[in-house]
């Protein structure tokens, strides 16, 4: 198999393309082995969002990867067995369990921060504390009631106290139910042998970043800092140690590092269509999805409904290996609505096409209905083909 170009030297546009597609599971045969657990493993990261549309975003992640593998798979692999948890990095995110002592800087960052605008009162925290370890894991609303009767942000003191104990390390979550955090104390939830804070920050730093390479294969500094939220400077302090190596890549104005694993061998295999979630972590930061991929993302739910252009909750459609158009879903009965479908050109029909028929069939859909098109002259062609 041809190799690509030894560390430091210059890769094109079209070989750190593929080699970011190859390093987020979408060329090449799809691991169906490792399943599930092997995505995050090799991912690092699952975003949770609130947002469900065709499914929730942990749940898009495996299936653009793997295919219609059961929802209730997901979750089971995600939660079971003390897999993973959930903490802050890219933003809310599910971690592979392995990596609990990589965020002890993260947690020591916390204990240190001023705490927010919210008070407690002498014993709420060390009440919830003493509530999970005699009751067992337990939700915010379990241990007092997630909110206070005002506003929607106002928390209540149990809410504000498991939070705070969240973010400290002492509490863990273990799964969402129903899709409120079930918190339990982390010294009953992670294994004791990764249960401690020994790493120093640089030693966590310099294994984030390495993941975060391995993850994306190639990257400029903004891209790897910003996987797990890391600050510029604290990539610039750990990236020499990290094991990444220096490349350019033509068309690309800032220089970049990548997985020297990544570069051994040409990346090659089968590519997946599909849609993406718009927190899929392929197209997380948006100048990098520009760079790669010509293609600008911004999700639209926030955005006021006469102002958006997509769509509310627009999914790129991944083809090819390329962005070829999006398209804004939703459910009505067990019809997949296409709310509003934009396409590339004619190219994308076929794709469009076979990514609602497989999306449909996952959710339990058993049509796909077209309503608006930016392009109305394609509108027969994707109709005839979804079938």
């Amino acid at each position: 198999m041809t190799s690509l170009p030894s560390p430091a030297t210059e890769l094109s546009a079209d070989e750190a393309r593929r080699i970011a597609l190859r390093a987020q599971g979408f060329l090449g045969a799809p691991d169906r082995r490792s399943g599930v657990r092997g995505v995050l493993r090799h991912l690092g990261a699952v975003q949770l969002d609130t947002i469900s549309v065709l499914a929730r975003s942990h749940e898009l992640i495996p299936y653009a990867r793997l295919g219609a593998v059961g929802r209730d798979t997901v979750e089971a692999a995600y939660w079971t067995q003390t897999h993973a948890f959930e903490y802050w990095s890219h933003a809310a995110c599910i971690l592979p369990i392995e990596e609990w002592p990589h965020f002890a800087f993260r947690r020591r960052a916390y204990r240190t921060r001023p705490h927010w605008h919210h008070d407690l009162p002498a014993g709420a925290y060390e009440q919830v504390i003493k509530q999970l370890r005699t009751e067992g894991p337990l939700t915010a609303t379990e241990l007092g009631g997630a909110k206070n009767k005002g506003e929607w942000w106002d928390w209540s003191e149990s809410k504000i106290a498991v939070e705070r104990a969240l973010m400290y390390g002492e509490v863990v979550c273990t799964e969402r139910r129903s899709w409120k955090r079930v918190y339990d104390l982390a010294e009953r939830a992670v294994p004791e042998t990764l249960l401690h804070d020994d790493l120093t920050d640089a030693e966590c730093l310099r294994r984030l970043v390495r993941l975060a390479g391995e993850a994306l294969g190639v990257g400029t500094r903004a891209d790897i800092a910003d996987y797990h939220r890391l600050k510029g400077e604290q990539f610039d302090a750990v990236v020499a140690d990290s094991g990444l190596v220096p490349v350019t890549v033509q068309g690309w104005s800032k220089p970049a590092w990548a997985d020297p694993r990544a570069l051994e061998t040409t990346p090659r295999g089968r590519h997946r269509t599909t849609l993406l979630s718009p927190f899929d972590s392929l197209i997380w930061e948006r100048a990098r999805t520009e760079r790669i991929f010509g293609f600008t993302h911004r999700l639209e739910a926030y955005v006021p409904k006469p102002k958006r252009i997509h769509g509310y909750f627009a999914m790129p459609l991944l083809a090819g290996g390329r962005i070829l158009g999006r398209v804004d879903p939703a459910r009505e009965g067990s019809t997949l609505v296409a709310r509003q479908v934009s396409l590339d050109g004619p190219k994308a029909v076929a794709p469009m096409a076979q990514a609602l028929r497989e999306a449909a069939s996952w959710v339990g859909c058993d049509a796909v209905r077209v309503e608006r098109m930016d392009r109305p002259e394609l509108r027969a062609a994707l109709t005839a083909a979804i079938g």
